[in-house]
Parts: structure tokens; sequence; C-alpha cells
């Protein structure tokens, strides 16, 4: 697995959703590249601090743009 690969995988393997032959790869490249692990501890960090922010605090078009940003996103 390279870097390009590790990327794309990020968010499926925090949600337990890579299959066991790739979470096997994802984590080995883990172990042997520092690069894609701080990338994982900042995007792990960025997620607990975004969870902490209150609903009310992103207006209603903000979030349609945003939902409707992340379905295209899903699709491609």
């Amino acid at each position: 697995m390279n870097c390009d690969e590790f990327v794309d995988l990020v968010t499926a393997f925090l949600d337990g959703a890579l299959p066991p032959q790739e979470d096997a790869r994802f984590i080995e490249h883990l172990t042997l590249c520092e690069g894609c692990e701080t990338y994982l501890s900042q995007f792990r960090q960025t997620i607990a601090t975004l969870g902490e922010l209150p609903t009310e605090s992103i207006s209603a078009g903000a979030r349609s743009e945003l939902l409707a940003a992340f379905k295209d996103w899903q699709r491609g």
C-alpha cells in the first residue's frame, strides 16, 4: 500500500469497514510510515474536535451545503 491508498482508506478504516485483508495492509503501512501515522493521528484529533461542536453552531444553509457535498462525494 502506498500513502495515496492509505489516505483514501482512512475513513473506512476508522469506521471498521475495511475487509480483513485490506485492514491488514492498512495497519502494515501504518507501522512502516511515520507520515501516515501522523496523518491518522491528525484525522482522529479533527474528528474528536469537531464532535465537540454544538449542532446549532452551523447555519441551516451551511449544513445543507455540507450534506449535499458529502453525498455527491460518496457517489464519486
